[in-house]
């Protein structure tokens, strides 16, 4: 099993994640996160897709998408040729005694605590996937409360791979 990332160009209508991810569902093919988000030109969404499975499987699923009516372009985001990024906020359960640790190791992250209270704390962290994973398992003696990861967002390096839209 291997991972890979696609990037999406798509028209911007309504029902467009819904038909990408029922492609997904329908062949059963496992998304492993998916973000999305309105680009400089509003007519068009750019769509982040990581996913896994053999060869054979990546392939199909890079033609399936490619097929979709709403899809303008789509690319593999390798990488050695890209920049990705995650954002994971955590709440943190902290007794006076573990706050000092707690920031420390933030800080060591160059996390943020976005929010405090007497018997918690709230830290964003933003890197790519390993960076967030490894400031999870340094959480590990500590109760973690909740956790929300907003999955892989990201683009290639330099000017190359632009896709340009009429």
């Amino acid at each position: 099993m291997r991972k890979k990332v696609f990037q999406l160009l798509v028209d911007n209508n309504s029902g467009v994640l819904s038909r990408i991810s029922g492609l997904f569902s329908r062949r059963g093919y496992n998304i492993e996160s998916i973000t999305a988000g309105v680009t400089a030109d509003a007519r068009y969404t750019r769509i982040t897709i990581c996913t896994s499975g053999d060869d054979e499987v990546l392939e199909q699923i890079e033609k399936q998408l490619a097929k979709l009516e709403d899809v303008r372009d789509i690319k593999e985001l390798k990488p050695d040729e890209s920049v990705y990024r995650e954002l994971a906020m955590v709440k943190v359960k902290i007794t006076p005694q573990e706050r000092q640790t707690i920031v420390a190791t933030t800080e060591i992250f160059r996390g943020n605590i976005i929010d405090v209270s007497p018997d918690c704390v709230i830290i964003e962290i933003t890197g790519n996937q390993s960076k967030v994973d490894a400031f999870l398992r340094l959480l590990d003696g500590h109760e973690v409360l909740e956790l929300a990861r907003t999955g892989i967002a990201g683009l290639t390096r330099g000017t190359e791979n632009v896709t340009y839209l009429p």
